[in-house]
């Protein structure tokens, strides 16, 4: 690293703040790419080709699940909160930083690999009409759904990795670095945002294109907390697990497209329901319509039963409680005894069915009160979108196979990591 270069890398950080300050915040425009299809590499057919991560984290009280990843040279350890949401990776940096928000260390130092503002790292990450202010640089605006943001520039740098099988690997990956941050109402002190979606800025996406890992990100959250995420199809065996195809028509998200709401086996008339997997979502949420619809039939359900609803428990938009304080979601089950499904059209009159058992919507708040964590997503800006969030993937191996374009799930004992393919199934 010359100091020549960390003097430009400086100047062009300045340049860009000055223009973007008195800019107001705008929408980002992720495009929707696909991963590319090349699998030249003989690393994609070792043994071990997939990289593995323990999870920290729960639903209910932390709120988000997080990874610890080493980048840097030296290394260093970051928090990242995993988001199959959004595409880019970024960290709160020292470039030096106008506003950032508490994160648990200290800010990352960034290297002075710019990217280029003409890469297609950079092209993926705005409309094809984006003209390029600084052409030595790409600079990034991007927002979340619950109203937080980063404004930052892209970098490359080194990202220390493992193979299941123990070999290392230190690619050089293009990231964020993000020196003007505004929290949103979900707010978490994490160091950073690690993006897992379907676009070709994400982390595995560019894995896949360097020829480390096919282009396959799964996550297995825990009911009792942590979990495990990975990168590669190594970890699990595609006969276990229930498929779905992905939507190309909303390419921008994890889709398997429309899907109507089902409760206690039957369809409830509640259709075309646009459905995205969203690991960046503590809970889940339907669309006013549903939302409605499903909290009627709930109500209906426990009528006449020993639960009251709890409006002074404000942890969830609607709780209940009983008798006596409940310990556990299972403490609670005998009262939700009716099923939920999100029901997919897959092909022709074939549907695949996408389960919600009492553990998947449901929390015991720390007043020993019944919540349910299914939420109107459109009255916090989801308009018409219906998100599937980590209370309903809890316990579960979810996968999403970029290169198959299928997305599946199996039922999983998510408490230990993985040591070969079907260990972790029930």
């Amino acid at each position: 690293m010359r100091k020549g270069q960390v003097n430009v890398f400086f100047l062009l950080l300045f340049l860009s703040l000055s223009s973007a300050s008195d800019q107001k915040w705008r929408k980002a425009m992720m495009s929707a790419y696909n991963g590319s299809s090349s699998s030249s590499s003989m690393m994609m057919n070792r043994v071990g080709s997939s990289i593995l991560f323990p999870i920290h984290g729960n639903v209910y009280p932390t709120g988000y699940y997080n990874v610890t990843i080493n980048i840097g040279h030296p290394p260093k350890p970051y928090f990242l909160d995993l988001d199959t949401g959004s595409d880019l990776t970024w960290l709160q940096c020292n470039a030096p930083c106008v506003h950032c928000i508490e994160a648990p260390h200290p800010l990352y130092q960034p290297s002075n690999d710019l990217v280029a503002c003409r890469h297609p790292l950079c092209a993926a990450l705005h409309p094809p009409d984006y003209k390029c202010e600084s052409p030595d640089q790409c600079d990034y605006e991007v927002e979340y759904a619950d109203g937080g943001s980063s404004l930052g520039v892209l970098v490359r740098d080194v990202f220390s990795l493992n193979y299941t099988n123990g070999v290392r690997l230190s690619p050089r990956l293009a990231l964020g670095c993000g020196y003007d941050q505004i929290p949103g109402t979900s707010y978490h002190p994490l160091d950073g945002i690690l993006g897992l979606g379907r676009g070709k800025s994400s982390i595995v996406s560019q894995l896949q294109s360097q020829g480390l890992v096919r282009n396959v990100v799964g996550h297995c959250l825990s009911g009792r907390g942590g979990g495990f995420l990975f990168f590669g199809d190594g970890l699990y065996d595609s006969s276990h697990v229930t498929w779905t195809s992905m939507s190309q028509e909303f390419t921008k998200y994890y889709s398997p497209g429309s899907a109507e709401l089902h409760f206690g086996g039957k369809a409830t008339g509640i259709k075309n329901l646009i459905v995205i997997f969203d690991s960046g979502s503590s809970y889940t949420y339907l669309n006013s319509q549903a939302y409605q619809a499903l909290t009627l039939l709930l109500k209906k359900e426990l009528s006449g039963r020993s639960l009251k609803e709890a409006p002074e428990d404000q942890t969830l938009p609607l709780c209940w409680k009983g008798r006596k304080p409940f310990r556990s979601v299972h403490d609670a089950k005998k009262y939700f005894k009716t099923s939920l499904a999100l029901a997919f059209a897959n092909s022709g009159r074939r549907k695949t069915q996408f389960e919600l058992h009492p553990e998947a919507y449901l929390i015991i708040s720390n007043k020993g009160n019944v919540c349910l964590g299914i939420l109107n997503g459109t009255q916090v800006g989801l308009q018409n979108l219906n998100v599937i969030g980590d209370i309903s993937m809890q316990d579960r191996m979810v996968v999403y196979d970029n290169e198959k374009q299928v997305i599946g799930w199996s039922p999983a004992n998510c408490d230990h990591l993985p040591r070969f393919k079907s260990s972790y199934y029930m």
